[in-house]
């Protein structure tokens, strides 16, 4: 339901599930989105949004305000003669269903016999129906509420189902009392498909916050929740727009759902990001952005496997490597097949997966920026994957020819630095790497830092031990890595948070470890060979070269 009464769209870029708790169990991310209306011009933006897909792939149900329909906003079906066939013009599923009032937000079972949906048919604030029909073959019967063990009181509202793929969870949002905040997510559970649902339980303050939930949507396996804050209510803190798409996940159907994760800068933008639903095989995610009142696109979004392991930028011998370590354990990194989800258990599936993947040039939808310093004049570095830029400052010097990987920039140890302009990643919002190569520096520089003055790697002051200041508090201890970075050879560092744990990486080798599962806020900006408080002695002499930020674990 959108509770403004307004079409929804969605806009995607890519994303991924963070891992390890308290953090989302596996790994997927998202390809580059592409616009709805370029796969199925039949959908317009200003009038019809997509709401779920049948099991079998030849209905396409859709909500509208198109002229035509019964009331102020109707449900309509497209259907198709098969998959690879062009979706029909879409029909309005008549006075059965649809009422004089707002009609939407339908998910439709696994046999496609049963049809829940949102209507405020009865009463100022919706409820929950549904609608039945002997086959596939049939019309949809009248609509029918699910009453008052799932619907609040009057004045509540309960919106936004989602049928389980087994029909045995029903997923919903309500603004009843006695939630945690504005609106939360609630399910009901019947025993069996001819059972009664019974009374919603809330998903409990882990899931739930004292701000909006809405649209959640369960990937097929049971395991992934997706859904939105709703825009027009307080938002969730350390938010990008007017309302992004978050996601939590399980690990099996009986456990906890784990503390939802922010899909990231790369997947929410300034603007009104909603209504996440998956498709019944779990490969595809569509959802919808709006600017403004008359700018609103659908878009969809493929799910793909993290193949590249190591984050080095290809995928070969090493990321097998890496995979064949981590056989017979339930590890979320290498957890990649059956596709998309994977099964818990590192095995041959898994290894199949990523055998399909090796030498293609495969783009990482967790590398959240890049910097390969291989340019030659000018003061800016572009950062490759958002087409931002950093801006040199103090006058560091490229070397075209002198970088680990094709060229790199010569930092003076006295005023020079890179700093980025624009935010890259926020430390607290679930787990990351970051890795670099570096040749020089001394012992008390500074390589990476943000600009709320947390240095995230620098060379140990007095030995030149490569170390991380990146904690919540002072009583907490730095982490220290006893190799030695400032020798004048070229060395891979790295930092990787896991959501427990901060450990420190040279050359491909864990060479620290340090618990601390909470992480200081911060949306600054970074800064390459400074920290952002300068002090005399701190700024990093030599040279450093392809910079790459990860919103995962990372195993070099």
């Amino acid at each position: 339901m959108k509770m403004q009464g307004t079409v929804q769209s969605a806009i995607v870029a890519m994303v991924v599930l963070l891992c390890s708790s308290p953090w989302a169990d596996a790994y997927v991310g998202f390809t580059k989105p592409v616009n709805l209306k370029s796969v199925i011009p039949s959908l317009d933006p200003l009038t019809d949004g997509m709401e779920c897909l049948s099991y079998d792939g030849l209905e396409m149900y859709v909500f509208s305000i198109r002229p035509g329909g019964q009331g102020e906003c109707d449900l309509w079906v497209s259907r198709r003669a098969s998959t690879d066939k062009d979706w029909g013009p879409l029909e309005n599923l008549g006075p059965a269903v649809n009422s004089p009032k707002y009609d939407g937000d339908a998910t439709i079972s696994a046999d496609g016999l049963e049809l829940c949906f949102a209507s405020n048919r009865s009463t100022t604030w919706p409820d929950i129906y549904v609608t039945t029909r002997a086959t596939k073959n049939d019309p949809w019967g009248p609509a029918v509420s699910l009453g008052p063990t799932v619907n609040s009181p009057v004045g509540d509202g309960d919106c936004t189902p989602w049928l389980s793929a087994d029909g045995l969870e029903l997923y919903l949002v309500s603004w009843r009392s006695g939630g945690y905040g504005e609106s939360d997510i609630y399910v009901a559970r019947r025993a069996t498909r001819s059972a009664p649902w019974i009374q919603p339980v809330n998903l409990g303050p882990v899931v739930n916050s004292p701000y909006a939930e809405f649209a959640p949507s369960l990937a097929p396996d049971g395991l992934f929740l997706i859904f939105s804050d709703v825009s027009g209510y307080p938002l969730r803190p350390g938010g990008y727009g007017a309302s992004d798409l978050y996601m939590t996940s399980r690990t099996n159907t009986s456990a906890p759902w784990r503390a939802p994760v922010n899909l990231g800068r790369r997947m929410n933008s300034p603007d009104v990001e909603g209504g996440p639903r998956l498709s019944p095989d779990g490969r595809t995610l569509y959802f919808w952005t709006g600017h403004d009142a008359d700018t609103w696109a659908n878009w969809q979004a493929f799910i793909v496997p993290i193949v590249d392991l190591n984050g080095d930028g290809t995928v070969d011998g090493k990321d097998d490597a890496v995979l064949a370590v981590c056989l017979g354990r339930s590890d979320p990194l290498c957890d990649i097949g059956p596709f998309p989800w994977g099964d818990g258990v590192v095995d041959a599936k898994d290894q199949a997966v990523l055998a399909g993947y090796v030498g293609q040039d495969v783009s990482d939808s967790t590398l959240v920026a890049h910097w390969a310093l291989d340019e030659t004049t000018g003061p800016l570095a572009l950062e490759s994957v958002t087409g931002s830029y950093a801006l040199a400052t103090g006058g560091p010097v490229w070397q075209p020819t002198a970088g680990k990987i094709g060229g790199a920039l010569q930092f003076d140890g006295k005023d020079d630095y890179l700093r980025s302009l624009a935010p890259v990643l926020d430390p607290a919002q679930g787990p990351f790497s970051v890795f670099l190569w570096v040749n020089g520096g001394a012992p008390g520089q500074v390589i990476l830092s943000q600009a709320n003055g947390t240095n995230w790697l620098l060379a140990q002051p007095e030995t030149g031990f490569l170390m991380s200041d990146l904690k919540l508090h002072p009583l907490v201890n730095s982490v220290v890595a006893p190799v030695v970075i400032t020798d004048g050879a070229w060395h891979r560092v790295g930092f990787v948070w896991d959501g427990a744990n901060r450990f420190l990486y040279v050359d491909g080798v864990e060479a620290a470890k340090g618990p601390h599962n909470v992480l200081p806020r911060s949306t600054g900006v970074l800064y390459l060979g400074s920290s952002s408080t300068p002090a005399p002695g701190t700024s990093w002499q030599g040279l450093i070269d392809d910079v790459r930020v990860y919103s995962r674990v990372v195993r070099p």
